[in-house]
């Protein structure tokens, strides 16, 4: 479920060593399954770790993880990186802001998925996002843009040179184009 490199266990082994004995990390997500979703870990001293809860072996220590953050945590990586000017604790969770679909599920919920974890992540630096409203029988992806894509002038290019391409590539012979029904007016949430 969840990866933690050599770097990551060494430092959550010396973090630990300095809490009460029995006190484990805690890797968790808030509003899973959302495009709000932040990931995060914190100490899980002995009495806060339910039966619940799901304990991943670690060398030295376990990561717990409650049951409605596992599914969303899937694929995740902690690593730490050492650098000149500090150190970093970095946790990728890729499936955290929607949880992954079985690759034999329906076009449009890989789609959704594809939407929700890749391409609404970079479209949120500008205020926006986007969602499949439907797949046609000929394979099109319609969609439709909202927040501060909505009205923005590089509309076009994110779906032809973005969105399109991507989409395109990760579904060969499945998904033909897309297309975009949003009706577009400019106002003060627009990305300019």
């Amino acid at each position: 479920m969840i990866t933690i490199s050599e770097s990551a266990q060494s430092h959550f082994r010396e973090l630990l060593s300095r809490q009460e004995d029995g006190t484990n990390i805690r890797v968790f997500v808030v509003n899973p399954g959302r495009p709000n979703a932040e990931c995060g870990v914190s100490y899980a001293p002995q009495d806060s770790v339910e039966e619940s809860d799901i304990r991943l072996n670690f060398e030295g220590f376990d990561a717990v993880v409650d049951a409605e953050s596992a599914p969303f945590l899937q694929e995740a990586e902690i690593d730490f990186v050492q650098q000149e000017l500090g150190s970093q604790l970095t946790l990728k969770a890729p499936n955290a802001k929607a949880q992954k679909v079985s690759d034999d599920a329906e076009l449009i919920e890989r789609v959704e998925y594809v939407i929700q974890s890749e391409v609404n992540p970079q479209l949120a630096s500008h205020g926006g996002q986007v969602m499949v409203s439907e797949i046609t029988s000929d394979g099109i992806a319609i969609l439709q843009f909202g927040g501060g894509c909505n009205g923005c002038s590089m509309v076009d290019v994110t779906l032809k040179e973005g969105i399109e391409k991507q989409l395109l590539e990760r579904f060969p012979g499945e998904l033909n184009g897309v297309r975009d029904i949003t009706e577009h007016s400019r106002g003060e949430h627009s990305y300019y």
